[in-house]
């Protein structure tokens, strides 16, 4: 199987983006060579196209089912196993957030919970549970909130980002309304 220069830069770039999503470069390639063919491939295709071996393909091929983000196809009158992507690219990206959450996030949650539980036994150990306390509501906020930009469908979240800088004045006239409706309850008291 040969790529074209052009096939093969994508698959290459993903490889070197597989670092930034959680895995390596052979997975990387895998996901993004597996992303832009429109028929499932075989391992010793996804293996010919990446220059790598059939070993490695199976161990990405792990990797890539417990991220959830591949799955196996089968051909009537054909043993083997084909692979492709498990879901629309907006699949994928949601999948892979899940996963991040779950391996990163989740961990540091539970860790920051526990050492905030725990008794402060001096002022720095103080500080430092008010300082984790901190970044634990930053990542509950930040968790939430990606937990339901993942429940928009695809559609509604193209809208939600081409608001971009409206939803920044939308917030600043809420607070411009109620200020104004603190200053009139003030006065009317």
């Amino acid at each position: 199987m040969n790529l074209s220069p052009k096939i093969e830069n994508f698959v290459l770039h993903c490889g070197e983006m597989g670092s930034r999503w959680g895995f390596n470069r052979t997975i990387g390639q895998m996901v993004g060579l597996l992303v832009i063919n429109e028929h499932p491939l075989t391992a010793n295709q996804i293996a010919e196209a990446l220059k790598i071996s059939r070993g490695n393909v199976s161990m990405g091929i792990k990797e890539l089912q417990s991220w959830q983000l591949v799955k196996v196809h089968h051909v009537p009158g054909d043993r083997k196993e084909y692979y492709a992507p498990n879901g629309t690219i907006w699949d994928l990206a949601n999948k892979v957030f899940e996963e991040r959450r779950k391996r990163e996030i989740d961990p540091t949650l539970t860790l920051l919970r526990d050492q905030i539980l725990d008794s402060a036994n001096s002022p720095e150990e103080k500080y430092a549970q008010e300082q984790m306390q901190s970044i634990h509501d930053l990542l509950e906020t930040v968790t939430k909130w990606s937990a339901e930009l993942q429940r928009l469908t695809p559609e509604q979240l193209q809208s939600l980002m081409k608001l971009g800088s409206s939803v920044s004045k939308v917030i600043d006239l809420k607070d411009k309304l109620l200020k104004k409706s603190q200053i009139t309850e003030v006065c009317h008291a």
